[in-house]
This record gives C-alpha cells, structure tokens and sequence, in this order.
C-alpha cells in the first residue's frame, strides 16, 4: 500500500499511515506555534510589522489556552484540544496550503472533492501535531528578516534548541482581507508545500484521486 509522510522537526524516525517507521522533515503546526509562542517570550531583533503582528495575537490565544488551568482538569482534554483546533485554522490557510500541495491535481477536483480534501489534510496535521504543541518547552528564537511584497509575506527565524543546533524556519504568508495567512513553512530548506506534493504526486501517479482520499481519511480515523 502506498503511503505519504507526515512531517516532524528534526525526527527522522516517524511513522506514516500504517504505522511503518519513515524518514520525515518537519512539522508546519508546531514549528509555527512554537517560534511564534517564543518570539512573546524573547524577541528577537526585526521589527514586527503586520505579520508578525497578527501571528502574535492567534499566539497569545494559544498561550492563554495552555496555561488556563481549567483545560488541566479531568475531562477537559478534549475540549483544550478543539479549542487550539480553532486557534490554528483561524490563521492557517489550509485550502490554499492543500491547493499548492495536490498541485495540477486540484485543477481537476470538484468543489466538493476541494472542500473535503482541505478537511481532511487540515485534520492530519492538526491530529498529529496537537499533543506537540501542547508539551511546548523552552525552547529560543531568534526573528532574523521580514519581508512584505504585493500581498505576500516572509518571516525568517531561527530555533535555537538547548543543545545550541540552530533550525532555519521561514514562514510564507499571504494578505487575504486584511489577514495574514500562513501558505507554507520551510524548515532547514525545505517547504512543507513541496513536500507534500511530491507525496501526493506519487502516490496519484499509479493510483485514482479515490485511493488517495481513502489513505486520507484512514490517517484522521486512526486513533492516537
């Protein structure tokens, strides 16, 4: 059975839809979250513009829903969970993101087929990556560049682990009615985008749109 990879930082020993252990890259969710979160705790020497700006009031949600105390009670894991769903999806464009990851592909979907596949690629990453970003540590960070271009934007940082290893992390955003969205994220090189697309490519080189969807859905319902 043919299978695409789910991305980590740095763990070159994860597991793909079965379960098979697979060499993988980085995750987009929780590199995002977590330098966000750390450029609150230490600011770093750009200047924040519009971007960063939007990007630190979705971080300050997230930083409010995993210190409020209440989300620490029996039976509330569920709920915090959902509730850092929704923080997420408010500033990830996930359609936009899942357009350029399925490539010419996406030309030839239906809005249905779209809307679902959006669903179910947003749900992979925000299932895999949740528990990550709720064990957030204290890592550094260190905002290096900012650009703004006609409706489109770079943030350029660097995560410096308590080992002192630096990770390079770019976030590209695009302005979609007065909102940055975040599009994609490249890690040490190499974009979350690009990689996907090539899983995606792959897998639908020798196998129906139905395939795909199937191995899709099989990664949502399988249980943590």
């Amino acid at each position: 059975m043919l299978k695409f990879n789910v991305l980590t930082l740095r763990s070159r020993n994860q597991r793909d839809c079965s379960g098979t252990r697979i060499p993988v890259l980085g995750s987009a969710v929780y590199i995002f979250l977590l330098a966000s979160i750390l450029f609150i705790l230490c600011a770093g020497p750009a200047e924040a513009g519009a971007p960063l700006e939007q990007i630190k009031g979705t971080v300050d949600k997230v930083l409010e829903i995993l210190r409020d105390k209440s989300f620490k009670k029996p039976g509330m894991e569920e709920l915090r969970r959902k509730k850092l769903r929704e923080t997420i999806e408010a500033r990830f464009n996930f359609e936009e993101i899942g357009r350029r990851a399925l490539g010419l592909y996406w030309r030839k979907r239906t809005p249905d087929e779209r809307k679902e596949f959006t669903a179910l690629f947003s749900r992979i990453i925000e299932k895999a990556y949740i528990k990550k970003i709720e064990a957030y540590s204290d890592e550094k960070i260190v905002y290096t560049d900012e650009n703004i271009d006609d409706g489109y934007a770079t943030v350029r940082t660097k995560i410096i682990t308590a080992v002192n290893t630096e990770i390079p992390i770019e976030y590209r955003l695009l302005s979609k009615e007065g909102r940055w969205e975040v599009y994609d994220v490249v890690i040490e090189g190499v974009s979350l985008v690009n990689n996907y697309r090539m899983q995606f490519s792959s897998i639908l080189h020798s196998k129906p749109y139905a395939y795909l969807v199937k191995v899709m859905k099989a990664k949502v319902a399988k249980k943590d």
